[in-house]
């Protein structure tokens, strides 16, 4: 990349500039030792969206593990994955986050993913390089074998569990619903006896164990494959959300204007989960369902956390929270992840570890896959040329206040999105139909102003900019 020792540069000024801040101080003068480098604890969950936390404004979400990573540590308000190039979206986001690629560029490499990591440079190989003992457990969904990705790898998953087919087209009121989210026998998450959350809880608290027994720093990449449908969880998780207490989102709407033309009609999987039209009851009965299962995620995370602290090396240990992107549930008439409206293309991110401010929140908008970049310079070694996204401990440590002029979002050949400041457009390329919305007024997005004259200055720069960006990501 053409800004590639521009970037080496500002990442050298800044690790010079954060010695001088109360930011990890053990930083400043210690010899390149494994016993001086801190651990990694990577926690990733599926279909998340990034206001599905009680310490972070939800108030139906039971989630008293993540209220308390949110207040031990930094929330990042504006956390974007840059969309796919199918219908898994968490495909492109995890080659992302894998390779440290943008979207389009990681599309090139991923039927080549395999080469990548025969060649070592993948994110968690980039670590054990820098004398990580990693770990990987959950879900995988890239073009390689775990296996050769990490040095521990355990039940690693696909990309979903196996659906089941009273999953679809449900619930209507007034009819039986087939689908019993607590029953073990219908499968999906319990495929294999156990509840997959549950197995990565258990993996994550005894790859702990293991990691207390070593004088490595480790690097865990702990990975549910909830909250993705089937949404399914035990009976008393389901009690923390009665349906009665679950209310209908403000931008629901019964169907979606442009759903056929941007690739969310009724041929895809995810939207065929709830009826046509959207009704109210079955939306609060899938958000029941929603908020259920990342509960009971939530358990599991709370007992991984409490195995953190049996080691005796949470002090020098940073944990990373988020998911690989959002998800609808119910609004804008949609149920799945691909659209570029606010709820499916923001996730939530929480960064806790030594020197990080407590229960601060950060506005400005990033990517979840600066991540990568952002622990490796925690492992004080240099970020590959190729990577693209960018560290989030400048903005951490004060030093920035944005990263991204723009943010970037984009599904297949069917939609695109920019953001910049508070304006947001999208952009529908099969109806040269705009949507511009501003963020600060209206987050739920509920009010286009692509047709009113007062904007139209705004929209027309706004296109001219989506049309740079475009040609910057490198489109295909």
């Amino acid at each position: 990349m053409k800004h590639s020792m521009n970037r080496r540069n500002f990442l050298r000024q800044t690790m010079t500039a954060l010695g001088a801040l109360s930011f990890a101080p053990s930083f400043q003068s210690a010899p390149e030792t494994n016993e001086n480098k801190p651990n990694i604890l990577f926690i990733f969950a599926d279909d998340q969206t990034y206001n599905s936390i009680r310490a972070l404004g939800c108030e139906e979400a039971h989630t008293p593990n993540l209220d308390r990573l949110v207040r031990r540590g930094v929330s990042f308000t504006n956390c974007y994955n840059q969309g796919g190039w199918h219908g898994a979206v968490c495909v492109a986001s995890r080659t992302m986050l894998l390779t440290g690629r943008f979207l389009w560029n990681a599309k090139a490499v991923d039927p080549h993913v395999d080469r990548e990591c025969a060649e070592g440079r993948l994110w968690p190989q980039y670590l054990e390089r820098a004398g990580y003992r990693t770990y990987m457990t959950g879900k995988w969904h890239v073009n390689c074998k775990a296996e050769k990705a990490f040095q521990i790898a355990r039940n690693v998953r696909g990309g979903m569990p196996p659906d089941v087919p009273e999953q679809y087209d449900r619930p209507k009121e007034g009819a039986l619903d087939t689908f019993d989210p607590t029953d073990p026998e219908l499968g999906g998450h319990w495929t294999g006896g156990k509840h997959w959350s549950e197995v990565v809880g258990d993996d994550g608290v005894d790859f702990l164990r293991d990691a207390a027994d070593n004088d490595q720093p480790f690097f865990m990449y702990l990975a549910f494959n909830a909250p993705h449908d089937p949404r399914q969880s035990p009976q008393e998780y389901l009690d923390m959300h009665p349906v009665e207490g679950i209310h209908v989102p403000d931008n629901f709407l019964g169907e979606y204007p442009h759903k056929d033309a941007i690739g969310c009609g009724r041929d895809l999987r995810d939207e065929r989960l709830a009826p046509f039209p959207r009704a109210e009851y079955a939306v609060r009965v899938q958000r029941r369902e929603y908020y259920a299962i990342i509960s009971h995620a939530d358990a599991q995370i709370g007992r991984i956390l409490d195995a953190l602290e049996a080691t005796g090396r949470a002090d020098n240990t940073f944990i990373f929270f988020t998911a690989d992107h959002g998800l609808a549930v119910g609004q804008h008439g949609l149920m799945g992840k691909q659209n570029m409206y606010e709820h499916s293309m923001k996730a939530p991110l929480v960064v806790v570890g030594p020197g990080i401010p407590e229960n601060r929140r950060i506005d400005a908008p990033v990517y979840l896959q600066d991540i990568m970049p952002t622990t490796i310079e925690l492992a004080k070694i240099d970020i590959p040329d190729h990577v693209q996204f960018k560290s989030l401990m400048p903005l951490i440590a004060g030093q920035k206040t944005t990263s991204y002029e723009t943010i970037y979002g984009a599904y297949m050949d069917k939609q695109r999105m920019i953001r910049t400041g508070n304006h947001k457009l999208i952009y529908y390329p099969k109806i040269e139909h705009y949507r511009l919305y501003d963020l600060d007024t209206d987050p739920l997005e509920r009010n286009d102003l692509a047709e009113n004259p007062k904007y139209a200055t705004i929209l027309e720069t706004m296109k001219t900019r989506l049309g740079a960006l475009r040609w910057e990501m490198g489109e295909e």
